[in-house]
């Protein structure tokens, strides 16, 4: 049997063996989502569910894999011009951090102490750069130092001063607020591993605070999601913050009040992958 009858208003689909292929399947080429997998009786294939496991174990396995501070300490040190700190959340182990996530929203009393030492008496510093492993240490391991010497590049014609670069482990994203508030920073950037999806398992998030202190909402953040090669490529997210953070310092704000209004106006922006369905 070659050719099967549209099924359930679908389609005509074809038959090869014994897996029936999709007549969506041209589709994929435009999505890492699982769709169009064809089927074998009313089973998924083989192939399709191998693959699903490979992605679920690799989600888990960025879950719980530790995060690897002496490079990325040392990369952001020669990155920076200035020695980075390693600091550690309340939560002591992964168990405890991936059961309670308050203690992930804040420092250890031996990190505090490091950041009151580093405060500057003067004026403060423009920018705390903060990155946390988060629920993923994969997406920090491969994504930080190649976004940030593309952020970098484009900060460096302008006067911030940049606080020494942190590094928490057990971190997430609101423990960047009490990092920029101990070191008297006006804005702090939080660069974060978000948690895996079945075909993301290195996505790392990016979020922007004026005014940093402790107790704020999401309300007062302004996220970049999804920064990795195969979703928004490194120049893109690097134009998106630069726009963020020179508007939230000319006006002295973050979150909800201020807005990202870059679409098309960059070549970076420009490169990245159009949606079909609006074309």
């Amino acid at each position: 049997m070659s050719e099967l009858e549209p099924h359930d208003g679908a389609d005509q689909v074809q038959e090869q063996g014994l897996v029936v292929d999709n007549s969506w399947a041209a589709l994929r080429r435009f999505t890492a989502a699982r769709i169009a997998l064809g089927r074998t009786g009313v089973s998924q294939p083989t192939a399709p569910q191998l693959e699903f496991q490979l992605a679920h174990a690799q989600a888990r396995d960025a879950v719980h894999q530790a995060l690897d501070v002496a490079p990325l300490l040392a990369g952001l040190a020669k990155l920076c011009g200035q020695p980075a700190l390693s600091l550690h959340s309340a939560a002591a182990s992964r168990d405890i951090y991936l059961q309670r996530p308050d203690l992930g929203r804040r420092l250890d009393d031996a990190s505090r102490e490091t950041l009151q030492q580093q405060a500057r008496a003067d004026d403060g510093f423009d920018l705390a750069v903060v990155v946390a492993d988060g629920l993923s240490a994969l997406a920090i391991e491969q994504n930080v130092l190649p976004f940030l010497a593309c952020l970098a590049a484009r900060l460096a014609p302008e006067s911030w001063t940049l606080a020494p670069p942190a590094v928490v482990l057990q971190g997430r994203v609101a423990v960047g607020d009490e990092v920029g508030q101990l070191l008297g920073a006006r804005a702090v950037l939080v660069l974060v591993g978000e948690r895996p999806g079945l075909s993301s398992p290195d996505s790392m998030g990016l979020y922007l605070t004026w005014a940093p202190r402790v107790g704020l909402t999401d309300a007062s953040r302004n996220c970049i999601s999804n920064v990795r090669p195969a979703g928004l490529g490194y120049e893109a997210a690097a134009f998106k913050l630069h726009y963020l953070l020179s508007e939230a310092r000319r006006r002295q704000l973050s979150g909800v009040a201020l807005k990202d209004e870059t679409a098309g106006s960059d070549s970076a922006l420009s490169a990245s992958p159009r949606n079909f369905l609006l074309e």
